[in-house]
């Protein structure tokens, strides 16, 4: 997931620093998906539950996942 990220934001050349926090917890919880169903058959709904359906405190998590790794970069 770090990767992908970090992927994202090295092919926008500095724009994903425009994203809001939503959008950018948006990437970070869709990485997150799909690095759950490459490693796990039938992973929890909970851990791949779309990311209107997650609860405020995770979408604000993923939020600042990307913000870190963001700032890992500079």
């Amino acid at each position: 997931m770090y990767e992908q990220v970090r992927h994202f934001i090295g092919i926008s050349s500095g724009h994903a620093a425009r994203l809001s926090r939503e959008q950018k917890s948006r990437i970070v919880a869709t990485c997150w998906t799909a690095q759950m169903f490459k490693h796990f058959e039938n992973p929890k709904p909970g851990y791949v539950a779309d990311w209107p359906d997650l609860p405020s405190w995770q979408q604000e998590t993923d939020a600042d996942i990307f913000e870190a790794i963001e700032k890992s970069l500079s």
